[in-house]
């Protein structure tokens, strides 16, 4: 047996904890020295570290973790209240996205006519790829302020979400055009059965728990057992029955989980093993995934104009959401920034297209770059949005 992971782990952990250390004197989110640490370990730069399926699957619980401990937090109330507010903020932060991805790489040329789908449907699949939000990284910072029940934390949460289902239908309906096997019905029926699963599943849950207070009522231990098993039957059934991404279940278990009287105490279990290793492993991978093959200048050119599409696309369609549903401008801004980072989801987005014959490889390396850019702003810009206005002015 090969014991190299150990070391592996063990640097991982060693050096996004000192690397936190260091982005949080510089009054930088922790999350952000993470993500530099897989960054600098990994093929981009030293070559120490490199991804493996052991770090992959560490990574995927600790997104699912997190998005738990997320749900957890919510104020349901609030999400409640911002329900149409989230649908129209996410459906903007869907569109304008899809459209500016489409015109960047219908100006820079970068369709292929060697793939068998046709140009047009090339171009509008990086528009695809830009839809996507990875809310694990606003998460983490917002847990980290202490703002993820606030007003304009709920609504990224509740955004979040659709913008998921949202950006699953227009891969379907993409996809679908590339591959004939691809039916939208049936894909926006089983969207609709997660979520009758989804209540189904919560009574029975609560029913369950219930069984186990009148059991052992002070037996802290088992509710977490319980309430962990409950995250991951549900991340696995949202991904596997279902077509809906894991962390959307583990969001739903969540919420289910947060009317539990033993909320704070699941909470803080939670938390601890976050802490101890699956978030460190999975803020790392995002960096380790990166590899910068040479590129021609065309492909640079076109990367910078990704990334800072990518970037005010989120900021300008969110934002414009957030403000037409009365939020204020503060908030608006928030909320655009909140729903940056496009993470592991875009790079799933971009697996399925190279897969499809939609992209060719050679556009693999700008969108990572992309991702890896977005998650490394976005705790930089939610912390300096999220600062009152004279903070904010002495920090820059």
């Amino acid at each position: 047996m090969n014991y190299q992971y150990l070391l592996g782990l063990s640097i991982i952990l060693f050096s996004t904890k000192i690397l936190g250390l260091l982005t949080k004197k510089a009054n930088m989110p922790q999350v952000v020295g993470a993500l530099l640490a897989g960054l600098i370990l990994g093929p981009a730069c030293l070559g120490v570290i490199h991804t493996t399926n052991f770090f992959n699957q560490i990574s995927e619980i600790g997104v699912i973790i997190l998005m738990f401990m997320a749900g957890l937090e919510t104020d349901t109330q609030e999400l409640k209240r911002s329900g149409r507010a989230a649908f129209i903020i996410a459906l903007l932060g869907v569109i304008i996205p899809l459209a500016g991805g489409f015109a960047v790489a219908a100006l820079c040329h970068v369709g292929s006519d060697a793939l068998p789908a046709s140009l047009t449907l090339q171009y509008i699949f990086i528009g695809v790829i830009l839809t996507a939000t990875s809310v694990s990284i606003s998460v983490e910072t917002l847990k980290e302020m202490g703002k993820v029940s606030t007003k304009a934390g709920t609504a990224i949460l509740g955004a979040a979400l659709i913008d998921d289902i949202l950006g699953i239908i227009a891969l379907t309906v993409i996809t679908s055009m590339a591959d004939s096997s691809t039916n939208l019905v049936f894909v926006l029926l089983k969207i609709a059965g997660f979520f009758v699963f989804a209540i189904v599943a919560a009574l029975l849950y609560k029913q369950l728990m219930q069984f186990f207070v009148r059991l052992s009522p002070d037996h802290n231990r088992r509710y977490i057992l319980m309430s962990f098993a409950f995250c991951l039957f549900m991340a696995f059934c949202a991904e596997e029955l279902f077509g809906v991404a894991d962390i959307t279940g583990a969001y739903v278990a969540g919420l289910v989980s947060s009317f539990n009287k033993k909320r704070e105490r699941i909470y803080y279990d939670f938390d601890t093993v976050s802490y101890l290793l699956v978030a460190p492993v999975f803020f790392a991978s995002i960096g380790l995934k990166v590899e910068l093959a040479s590129m021609s200048s065309s492909i640079l050119i076109f990367t910078l104009v990704l990334t800072l599409t990518a970037i005010l696309t989120k900021v300008l369609g969110c934002g414009l959401g957030a403000k037409m549903c009365k939020y204020t401008s503060r908030e608006s801004i928030q909320i655009g920034v909140g729903m940056i980072s496009r993470g592991e989801v875009a790079l799933i987005v971009a697996n399925k297209g190279e897969a499809l014959g939609l992209i060719t490889s050679e556009l693999y390396a700008p969108i990572v770059i992309m991702v890896v850019v977005t998650t490394i702003v976005t705790p930089i810009f939610l912390k300096l949005a999220f600062k009152s206005p004279k903070k904010r002015a002495a920090a820059l």
